[in-house]
């Protein structure tokens, strides 16, 4: 991979963008439960899962914790659509794969799960929905598509945050960010901000831009914050994992971020990051290595027996 923008599966055109909602969306059946469905979370098998133990108070210190700590132990992961299956949003269904089946999920998945997890903590938590412009060429339109949320914390001031767990690219949040323009968040080893580009909507319009190896910031997506509400992620999810034309459907990504580097897989491209932004790639041989590199350098466990399409 040239850089980091091929693997960010979320910036959805076949093959290489999948944002372009042109295709028909493929034959089967309708969305199942979507965000927010069901009971409430167990909370000490999530805690337990991304390995956080303590004070459960709603505080800014705990939403850092927890997001950084859901996005270092839980991998990003479309192997669902690549097999033929639309991921399931209801939280059961999300609790069963992500906390105790040994997956990941991608944005709308990571996400949800997330969202029911602070709800359940005491933070009020609005949906959102953005449009990637990372790798993005001059005039490319493409669809709001990524799932992301607005956080406050009870008693916590005016200001809110940015949360989001699920965006598969080098560039994503370890930490929330607070939304405040031109403020910047040292989540370490990276750093982001918030600016207010040019928009003529009604709405304001926030761009998160993530600080790259060589000093320059990079924008990753822009959204406004209108809010969403779990039947448009049905519609969402459903379309970006049956559209024959996004990506989700034909190529593997995995992301996973570890103490000491980000690693990165895109078909059978596998990309190590440093946290000095030092790059290293090897091309793995077959789908049997990328199976055996999934379960062991990001911690997927699939099904045995299971096989890639062709």
């Amino acid at each position: 991979m040239a850089s980091d923008r091929a693997a960010d599966p979320d910036d959805s055109t076949d093959p290489s963008d999948p944002s372009d909602p042109a295709g028909p969306t493929a034959p089967g059946p309708g969305p199942g439960p979507g965000p927010g469905s069901g009971p409430g979370p167990d909370l000490d098998a999530y805690l337990d899962r991304i390995g956080l133990t303590g004070d459960r108070r709603p505080t800014p210190e705990l939403l850092r914790s927890v997001h950084r700590a859901h996005a270092t132990g839980i991998p990003f992961e479309n192997l669902d659509p690549v097999l033929g299956t639309v991921p399931s949003l209801a939280l059961a269904d999300l609790e069963a794969k992500l906390v105790r089946g040994g997956r990941g999920g991608y944005c709308y998945e990571q996400n949800t799960l997330l969202t029911a997890a602070l709800r359940a903590l005491g933070f009020r938590v609005t949906l959102l929905c953005a449009r990637v412009v990372l790798g993005a060429g001059p005039g490319d339109v493409r669809p709001r598509t990524h799932m992301l949320m607005r956080v406050e914390v009870p008693g916590g001031g005016p200001v809110p945050y940015l949360a989001d767990v699920g965006f598969g690219a080098v560039g994503s949040l370890l930490e929330p960010i607070p939304l405040v323009a031109d403020a910047e968040l040292h989540d370490a080893p990276r750093r982001h901000r918030l600016v207010n580009p040019p928009y003529e909507g009604p709405l304001e319009l926030w761009e998160l831009q993530s600080r790259t190896a060589d000093g320059t910031w990079e924008p990753q997506y822009v959204f406004t914050q209108e809010p969403f509400e779990a039947p448009d992620y049905e519609v969402i999810n459903w379309h970006m994992a049956t559209n024959p034309r996004s990506p989700f459907r034909h190529r593997v990504y995995a992301q996973r971020t570890a103490p000491d580097a980000h690693l990165s897989l895109a078909g059978r491209t596998l990309t190590t990051t440093a946290n000095d932004g030092t790059r290293r790639e090897r091309v793995l041989a077959d789908d049997d290595e990328v199976l055996r590199v999934l379960a062991r350098d990001f911690g997927i466990r699939l099904p045995e027996g299971t096989r890639l399409p062709e």
